[in-house]
């Protein structure tokens, strides 16, 4: 399920909406006294701490039990402008720190998504850190209406909302009509909480737990959209943060409901690379002995499909896919390059090919989990609260000819996802937002980590943070299609970068670059 949650980064990438415009940063609006803004009582909340798993049936939990790690609810106000109001609860975890004479603090982590959670987190966290894990307290935490927290789920028949136009104008009506649907179930069904999903509020949330754990300063490790998340933090809490890292860095500037526009060069890009890889293994793949002829072989799927639904898999798991779905299944495998991650994709675009050909195919486990993500509601809440999060942060365009023009214009280019990363989403028929976007205003101390090539957060976003953070150093790992690296990519080179950073606290004196084969 990781390689599924990883698309989570950017599966709303085609969507946008928060509380009445206050001020963007700044601790004059951010962050009051808690005396004078009436939130004491939640900063100073007496934590819980108790057993991680629910029921019998939570394996989960009984892991996190079994690895030591303690977790609790933090109480926070759904509208931080009415403290007194309705509250909803944050679901947090914790490994605590057993080499205490040396310990630096605690570190909070998030995931990405937006609609990743954390609270399982720690134990692997710890793992990766190193001989400096021990020296923190290890805090995962699910955000406001993610996993574990108080739930959101519009009851939407779709996992997420990430699709293509498709080949024509009739496909793309169709994604109108679809996406109108999803923002119109939201608001039936969740329009007294939509307002309050918001990465700035979630960001108020991290102040409290911050707060509840009795920490005058956090450190903070963020992937993908985690990093815009963090970098919010920073603007609204100067001077709160110790050690920070961001992992697939996100340029705040252009978080939104079209941030998926950013990255369609480097999704070509990345799947020709893989295409490439596959010809060199065509007697496994059967797609073609030329990157050439695999991205025809692809262009004849994506072709195929717009004339009719490619039937897939076998009773009970059968799934028929169209040309606005087929691309979905190409972004979901290109998240990184290993030869694992090369082999799933390879397994299911042959997959595909055959069912273009009328052939009977069999699905594994892995791409029937991301079908269902796809096409049915198993995975709704996901794909609520990451939507209501996007919807919630900036506004989108609502004219769908906007995105009619852009899905033209674009696929000359990228002829495989033009009309995927242009196409409209749930957030053209959201409400407005209540807040500006954030703005970067205050500098922060923060190790910045991407590859040139990352097909979901693209690099130029982590060279315009850094750009954005003077006192930030940049971590570059030269030549992958990776999206986040640390711990994960088994990177021997940028895993040694953040550990000393995260024991001592001080950013190497300059800019670093890693070889891809390092590790």
């Amino acid at each position: 399920m990781r390689h599924i949650r990883n698309v989570g980064l950017v599966l709303a990438a085609c969507l946008g909406a928060a509380p009445a415009a206050t001020a963007a940063t700044g601790t004059a609006t951010a962050a009051p006294a808690k005396s004078a803004s009436g939130l004491d009582r939640y900063y100073d909340q007496r934590l819980g701490w108790g057993d991680c798993a629910k029921n019998s049936d939570d394996t989960m939990g009984r892991d996190l039990d079994k690895a030591g790690v303690q977790c609790a609810d933090v109480t926070v106000p759904l509208d931080y402008s009415e403290p007194r109001g309705r509250t909803i609860t944050v679901a947090i975890s914790r490994l605590k720190a057993t080499d205490t004479r040396h310990r630096i603090g605690s570190i909070l982590l998030n995931n990405g998504g937006p609609g990743n959670g954390a609270v399982q987190s720690p134990p692997e966290f710890h793992a990766w850190m190193k001989k400096t894990g021990p020296r923190y307290d290890i805090v995962g935490f699910d955000p406001r209406f993610v996993g574990r927290s108080t739930p959101l789920d519009c009851g939407w028949n779709v996992g997420t909302n990430l699709f293509s136009a498709g080949l024509g104008r009739a496909s793309f009506e169709r994604q109108v009509a679809l996406h109108k649907d999803l923002a119109a179930k939201c608001r039936a069904t969740n329009a007294d909480v939509l307002p309050h999903v918001s990465t700035r509020n979630t960001a108020r949330d991290m102040d409290v737990i911050r707060g509840a754990l009795g920490e005058r300063k956090i450190s903070y490790f963020g992937y993908s959209y985690g990093t815009y998340l963090g970098t919010v933090y920073t603007q609204m809490f100067p001077g709160r943060t110790d050690r920070m890292v961001l992992d697939g860095a996100i340029d705040p500037r252009k978080f939104g409901p079209r941030l998926l526009k950013e990255a369609v060069g480097e999704n070509e890009r990345a799947l020709a690379d893989w295409a490439t890889w596959a010809a060199a293994r065509n007697d496994t793949y059967h797609l073609g002995r030329t990157r050439a002829q695999v991205l025809a072989t692809i262009d004849r799927i994506i072709k195929r499909s717009a004339r009719g639904p490619l039937t897939v898999g076998t009773a009970p798991d059968t799934f028929r896919l169209d040309d606005t779905q087929v691309p979905f299944v190409l972004l979901a495998g290109l998240d990184s390059d290993t030869d694992t991650s090369r082999a799933s994709l390879g397994e299911h675009v042959s997959v595909l090919n055959k069912a273009a050909a009328g052939r009977p195919t069999t699905l594994s486990p892995q791409f029937t989990g991301l079908l269902r993500l796809a096409t049915t509601g198993e995975q709704s809440n996901m794909g609520s609260s990451q939507t209501a999060v996007i919807c919630g942060d900036r506004a989108a365009p609502r004219d769908p000819e906007v995105y009619w023009r852009d899905i033209r214009r674009g696929r000359a280019t990228y002829p495989r996802f033009g009309a995927m990363n242009n196409n409209i989403g749930p957030c053209a028929f959201w409400d407005r937002p209540r807040e500006r976007p954030t703005e970067v205003k205050h500098d922060a101390k923060a190790m910045i980590v991407s590859a040139t090539g990352d097909p979901r957060t693209p690099h130029k976003g982590a060279v315009a943070l850094h750009g954005l953070l003077p006192s930030s150093k940049l971590i570059t790992v030269e030549g992958a299609n990776r999206h986040a690296i640390y711990g994960l990519y088994e990177n021997a080179c940028v895993d040694h970068q953040v550990n000393r950073y995260l024991a001592t606290g001080k950013l190497p004196t300059k800019d670093r670059a890693c070889s891809r084969q390092a590790g």
